[in-house]
């Protein structure tokens, strides 16, 4: 029989070589915008369309088309390994359940918060730039790590990663999005309500929630509310598994398609001396190297304490700190998350320096953490 693709190892397998794939193609464009071709790189993610045919309006930049459409697709396999790990997974028994639950609460509450502390008063809309995880980085590293880091220990950190990548499109949607628009808001609803209705009767037909999901993303988009929600919302609700074409199309294509055109920020002395010299910088530097390790420890331990929790299967204080390091590389979403947060272009850079070189120090740090635990000591 052929064995299920949606499985905790499969994914864990597939988010790790994208991993691969994603840092390549961040850097590729991180280059290219500093390249002698740089003016072709910008002019095309600037380039615009827009469609106006009666009722139906689209308006996008070539970058935008990205984040916004193709994204999705990320958001809609985060939505069905969730559910999977949730209905017959590692996650599937309530006190296995509730610890990454509670740990991505923390570490979202904790670097939000030190944002706030440092850089409260000049940009408070940034502080949900540092509570996002990369899965495809994080998996990739703590794959790397090899016996260090166990299954069980794995899964906790993907269970994190999806929960605050779930969590931060939740806040893209009710936070970052404009003045909502009540008669496409009410449409979006009753297409999730139709969805939901031949869910239950178990239709199992991918191309009908192909056009739900397309005409959801398109309701949102017209409602003011960010349109990748409806990628997390479909795959909550679909009844059919992960199909490895769109795990693939997603990890291989989409994500690095995203990296290569988000990192591209010019780095010279002048940006480089600014991003130093900036609070907000420094607010996402610490929140993501700080306080996304600290608030998984602690929120973790919280719930061990009121026994409502417990430590994954060989778990020390240690392998679970270096976990939280690796959660500390907020590469794709926090750069999302900084897009949008930022309405002037040069602040935006300023945050991509930083979420790029927190994620590089988060990965060393987490790297040295795990090979400390291996040693023996704790």
């Amino acid at each position: 029989m052929k064995r299920r693709f949606s499985t905790l190892r499969d994914f864990i397998a597939n988010e790790s070589s994208s991993g691969i794939v994603l840092a390549i193609a961040a850097l590729l464009g991180m280059i290219i915008a500093n390249s002698k071709v740089s003016g072709g790189y910008f002019e095309l993610l600037n380039q615009k369309f827009t469609i106006d045919i009666g009722v139906f309006y689209l308006s996008l930049t070539t970058q935008k088309f990205i984040n916004y459409l193709l994204m999705s697709l990320f958001f809609f396999v985060v939505g069905i390994e969730i559910k999977n790990e949730l209905v017959s997974g590692h996650l599937a028994k309530f006190q296995a359940a509730i610890t990454p639950f509670i740990a991505a609460l923390g570490g979202m509450a904790v670097p939000a918060l030190i944002y706030l502390a440092i850089s409260g008063d000049l940009a408070p809309a940034g502080w949900a730039v540092p509570v996002a995880t990369d899965i495809a980085l994080a998996v990739g590293l703590v794959t790397l790590m090899g016996s260090r880091v166990t299954l069980a220990l794995k899964s906790f950190l993907l269970a994190l990663a999806v929960i605050d990548d779930i969590g931060a499109i939740l806040i893209i949607a009710f936070v970052y999005s404009a003045g909502v628009v009540v008669s496409w808001l009410a449409a979006a609803i009753l297409l999730i309500c139709i969805a939901i209705l031949l869910s239950r009767f178990k239709l199992v037909n991918v191309l009908i929630y192909f056009v739900i999901g397309i005409l959801l993303w398109y309701s949102l988009y017209r409602a003011g509310i960010h349109p990748t929600l409806a990628g997390v919302i479909m795959g909550l609700i679909v009844p059919f598994g992960l199909d490895p074409k769109i795990h693939s199309l997603s990890s291989f294509f989409v994500v690095p398609l995203f990296a290569f055109a988000n990192s591209g920020v010019v780095i010279s002395k002048v940006t480089w001396d600014a991003a130093l010299n900036s609070r907000i910088a420094w607010g996402i530097f610490f929140g993501l190297l700080v306080g996304k390790p600290l608030g998984i420890v602690l929120s973790t331990i919280a719930a061990i304490k009121l026994r409502v929790g417990q430590l994954p299967e060989g778990a020390k204080i240690t392998s679970l700190t270096a976990t939280g390091s690796a959660a500390g590389i907020g590469f794709t979403v926090a750069i999302f998350l900084a897009r949008l947060a930022f309405d002037d272009l040069a602040i935006q850079e300023l945050a991509i320096i930083s979420i790029v070189a927190v994620s590089i120090t988060s990965g060393i740090l987490s790297a040295i953490l795990f090979r400390f635990t291996s040693s023996g000591k704790d």
